[in-house]
């Protein structure tokens, strides 16, 4: 059997991995003693015996974890933002053109942040076919549930007698400095980092990305666009939907607790919608990751996961 470690397991992505390994046959995974979870020379052991470790840390502990690793076998699954842009590090993305490939081959793979999958999803695809020039000023707004913001905000969203401010969808990263900025420009070969809002709202999980569009920055219609999701989006777990919304309404929880994510096209010509639904936990977090870990391993790149 396949061994794999996660380095950070106490951490919402990391739980959430091993939720979904845990009925894998084909995997051994390899857990620490409560009182070595921290321990650098516990974790070097795992990190360098470990086929595959996913690294579920804040930036800096990731950045440690990798100075660990001396074995040039061991391939590493880094879900933090650390090495996102970092050369050397391969984008966990398969859907995008030529992704999969690359994966594949390589020993150390950046899975994407949430908010950065659903505009990369949006965005990347047109920039290649054309109807996005690089140097097109974009705007992303993105809506997402708590859970998204770790083990301290759950704990805060779910206190009794929580602040009232918590009841009501809550705007962040005021300062257009949120750290999923770099990613979400570089990989879509975009000269300028879009204007992003943020907004975390009061349920657990699911995640609705919006790029609008007017013909100053495309001279597409949503039909030509479509059709560039319906071609571009043929393997994988994104999909295209030609769905019309939920009786005129579109819920970013549609496809919490899954894995896979749905891809939508809505208004006229002058004012276009682009809108990528998933869960922040699943394609945005843990979904990719193991995602990623199966083309590695030469498997089924949904085994193991949720999808629709």
């Amino acid at each position: 059997m396949t061994k794999v470690f996660i380095d950070g397991s106490a951490g919402t992505t990391g739980l959430r991995i091993r939720e979904r390994l845990s009925g894998r046959k084909d995997l051994e995974l390899l857990t620490l003693p409560e009182e070595l979870r921290k321990d650098s020379s516990a974790r070097a052991d795992a990190l360098n015996t470990a086929a595959v470790s996913f690294l579920c840390l804040p930036d800096d502990a990731a950045r440690e974890a990798v100075s660990l690793v001396t074995s040039p076998d061991a391939v590493i699954i880094d879900t933090s933002t650390a090495h996102r842009t970092a050369e050397g590090w391969t984008y966990g993305f398969p859907e995008l053109k030529g992704q999969r490939e690359k994966i594949r081959s390589s020993r150390r793979i950046a899975n994407p942040g949430c908010h950065a999958s659903g505009f990369i999803s949006l965005a990347a695809p047109l920039v290649q076919a054309g109807l996005l020039l690089p140097g097109a000023r974009l705007s992303c707004f993105s809506l997402t549930g708590y859970s998204g913001g770790g083990k301290k905000m759950i704990a805060a969203y779910e206190a009794e007698g929580r602040s009232p401010l918590l009841d009501a969808p809550r705007q962040y990263g005021l300062g257009q400095t949120h750290k999923h900025l770099p990613e979400m420009s570089a990989v879509c070969g975009l000269q300028h980092e879009p204007v992003f809002c943020p907004v975390v709202a009061p349920y657990y999980s699911g995640m609705e990305v919006v790029v609008s569009l007017t013909p100053a920055e495309t001279s597409a219609s949503p039909d030509e666009i479509r059709q560039v999701y319906r071609d571009y989006y043929r393997n994988g777990l994104v999909h295209f939907s030609e769905g019309a919304g939920e009786e005129g309404f579109l819920s970013a929880c549609a496809l919490a607790g899954r894995d896979d994510m749905e891809i939508s096209v809505f208004g006229v010509p002058e004012r276009i919608l682009l809108v990528s639904r998933f869960d922040n936990l699943g394609k945005g977090a843990s979904g990719a990751a193991i995602q990623n870990m199966n083309l590695v391993l030469g498997a089924d790149e949904s085994l193991g996961l949720i999808r629709g």
